[in-house]
């Protein structure tokens, strides 16, 4: 960034150490005036305060100063904040190592040049008893910083309160404490929580909370309910019952698909009766009933009216800290005076375990399932790890298949599915095959000289590795007995393994895997599936099923724990960490280089969960390359590879660095004289012709290499 002071010329590119004397060099009029113009980092009256993360973001000027200040000390190189004396010819590096975790950090050391001298002074402040703390950290940095938004929304927060007023006197941690009880406020990380006055006997007054107004008019199913109809758990005869149904949009809504659907609510529904029913929602009603005992009561009352599976969901975020809450036993009163308990995702399964003696499975963010049947709830688990198979082609021409192919077709879809040969009562065709044939085996014998062997097989090992990264995942809650499967899984089991016992040594062997970072690292580098990165592989949700059965457990101890981002498409497998990473790129189809809206990441380590919004984000991160996140059965692969191919050749890929964000990839669409419209790239029509045509010519170069390329792979 150049300066915009004609006086830079005073100042030299470049610092010579070895004089003692460098004060000619150096108008400090100029570099007050660069720190009190820059749109990056805090000014002070005599001071500008700037990350070291955002140093690349100011003048020339000041860089290039800075470099002159940190050539005489090799001991700035982890410093968090530097500061530009305005006063004085001084630049300061402070170290405040909690910078990111600690919402306001304690500074722990400082480095301070003097740069008419050069002479370094160093001083700890890590054995204060009061030391200097920060405020407003978003002022430090730039936007695109990680936690900039998280740091911006606490300062929202404390501004509201009046808590930032007089700063001279909550600059040390002592007077910020005294700030923050004299304001009944606590911090709990980035999270701002303003209690309620003690009453004049010391305890805290009781509140009448308006629950009612807790209830949202919804436009669709709420997202308990629609994961229930996604994942298959209606069936024509299913009976439906909503309890704590607000203004009953999800009762209206399932009565219109056909099914038999009844709500209660004790504020707007207090007279319906509440009934049994096959499937009960207890959606997002815990989390506003400020009284534990109340909570506990709909929690149970909810369950003994289920006869088959409950649906519980709950807030498991804090939203709104820019606006101040007031807490209220376990939870928060908001500004409509309803209560809000914000529950951590194994929080919440660990209460519905405790209160009904069950296992909760997760099956999104805040959303879990409780089975009646233990059978039908190991058979919902294993079926989310089931892969999809596709029936083998009929290869051959053999007549005894083409006479009785529409016969057969029943028992090459069962095959298909579970990977073996069904057992007697399974197929509701086995008779009429059996008579015609003799029995499954003879009948499949003849499917198999019509198909290709190979690819019956492969079948039957993807559903072994479906089973074992079930299996893997049950170690995470508790390992049922066979009795306690459905008689389907017990029989998949028997078939592919032998006998349970070499089935969940072969899990153990694979959770076992886990432990080993090694082999996560090589199954993502070797993966013929995703997007490679240096230190990622990234992967569509609709291609995971054909990962590597090792990278399916690894996304599945992060899913099966905590649940996945509800509408998350993308997931990232991190490598040098363990780690994943839960992305929603609501465009993927549409837009060729869509825009990330949402993220969350899990550390596997200790289950911490950091969620990010980019919804409001003018430059987002972007994708490309979005061939490689899908298998080529995805409907729109083709068009995702042409233009991949397009965009390799014109060179627009070459740093993915720099095209990461929406601001670098328009820049170097710009740069390369490119435009692009939906999914068609061409030359734009006012681009300076002679760097068009050397262009057109490096693009005709790359696209013969690539051919050359294509032609010496086939012919190998």
């Amino acid at each position: 960034m150049a300066s915009s002071d004609n006086s830079f010329n005073t100042i030299q590119a470049t610092c010579d150490t070895s004089e003692p004397q460098l004060s000619n060099r150096y108008d400090l009029n100029i570099i007050a005036r660069a720190c009190k113009r820059s749109p990056v980092g805090k000014n002070l009256p005599d001071a500008f305060y700037v990350h070291v993360w955002a140093l690349h973001a100011l003048e020339d000027l000041l860089q290039q100063y800075e470099s002159c200040a940190r050539s005489a000390t090799t001991q700035a190189q982890n410093a968090t904040i530097v500061k530009f004396s305005t006063s004085k010819l001084k630049i300061s590096y402070l170290f405040y190592p909690d910078f990111d975790t600690d919402p306001h950090p304690a500074l722990q050391a400082s480095i301070q040049v003097d740069l008419e001298t050069l002479q370094v002074t160093h001083r700890d402040y890590g054995t204060s008893s009061n030391p200097f703390i920060l405020h407003r950290k978003e002022t430090f940095v730039t936007p695109e910083y990680p936690l900039y938004q998280q740091f911006a929304e606490l300062t929202r927060a404390q501004e509201a309160l009046g808590l930032l007023n007089n700063s001279r006197s909550i600059g040390t941690r002592r007077g910020w404490e005294e700030r923050l009880r004299a304001y009944n406020v606590e911090l709990q990380g980035h999270c701002l929580i303003q209690y309620q006055a003690a009453s004049s006997t010391g305890e805290s007054p009781s509140r009448q909370i308006d629950r009612h107004k807790a209830a949202i008019v919804r436009n669709d199913f709420s997202r308990p309910v629609r994961t229930a109809l996604e994942a298959g758990l209606f069936t024509p005869d299913t009976t439906f019952f909503d309890y704590g149904c607000g203004h009953g949009g999800d009762v209206t809504r399932i009565a219109q698909q056909g099914y038999t659907s009844t709500g209660w609510d004790p504020y707007y529904l207090p007279d319906t009766p509440r009934t049994t029913a096959d499937i009960v929602n207890l959606g997002y009603v815990i989390n506003v009933i400020e009284d534990t005992g109340d909570r506990r009561e709909a929690l149970v009352k909810a369950w003994e009216l289920t006869r088959k599976v409950l649906l519980v969901a709950a807030q498991v975020t804090l939203a709104d800290t820019n606006k101040g809450t007031i807490a209220y036993g376990d939870g928060v009163v908001t500004t409509r005076n309803t209560f809000q308990k914000y529950y951590e995702q194994e929080e919440l399964k660990i209460y519905i375990d405790q209160v009904l003696g069950v296992d909760a499975i997760p099956v999104a963010l805040g959303v879990y399932f409780v089975f009646r049947d233990e059978a039908q709830a190991q058979l919902f688990r294993a079926s989310r790890f089931r892969s999809r198979a596709t029936t083998p082609r009929v290869r051959s021409h053999v007549k005894r298949f083409e006479d009785y192919q529409e016969l057969l077709t029943p028992l090459m879809s069962f095959v298909t599915e579970r990977g073996r040969l069904p057992s007697k009562g399974e197929l509701s065709q086995d008779a009429d095959i059996n008579a015609e044939f003799g029995s499954l085996r003879r009948a499949f014998q003849v499917i198999l000289q019509a198909t290709d062997p190979q690819e019956w097989e492969a079948i039957t090992e993807k559903r072994r590795q479906d089973l074992l990264v079930y299996l893997a995942l049950c170690q995470f809650s508790r390992r049922p007995k066979l009795g306690e499967l459905a008689p389907s899984a017990q029989e998949d089991i028997l078939a592919l393994f032998g006998t349970y016992k070499q089935a969940w040594l072969n899990a153990d062997q694979m959770l076992h895997s886990l432990g080993n970072s090694e082999i996560i690292v090589e199954r993502c580098q070797n993966s013929q599936i995703g997007k490679k990165l240096p230190n990622s592989l990234w992967v569509h949700i609709s291609a995971l099923q054909a990962l590597d059965p090792l990278l399916r457990l690894y996304e599945g101890c992060a899913s099966r724990t905590i649940g996945r981002l509800d509408e998350a498409n993308v997931i990232k497998f991190h490598t040098k960490k363990p780690k994943i990473s839960y992305l929603f790129y609501p465009d993927f189809d549409t837009d060729p280089h869509p825009g990330l809206h949402t993220s969350m990441e899990i550390d596997l380590r200790d289950l911490h969960v950091s969620y990010r919004d980019y919804d409001t984000d003018d430059d987002p991160p972007v994708l490309h390359q979005k061939d490689a996140l899908v298998t080529p059965d995805y409907p729109l692969y083709e068009k995702f590879a042409k233009l991949t191919c397009q965009e390799e050749d014109w060179g627009l890929l070459d740093n993915w660095r720099n095209i990461s964000h929406r601001s670098g990839w328009l820049k170097c669409l710009a740069d390369h004289c490119a435009t692009l419209q939906g999914y068609q790239l061409s030359w734009r029509k006012d681009a300076d012709p002679y760097k068009l045509k050397a262009l057109r010519a490096t693009v005709k170069t790359r696209q013969a290499k690539r051919r050359n390329a294509n032609n010496k792979n086939n012919t190998e």
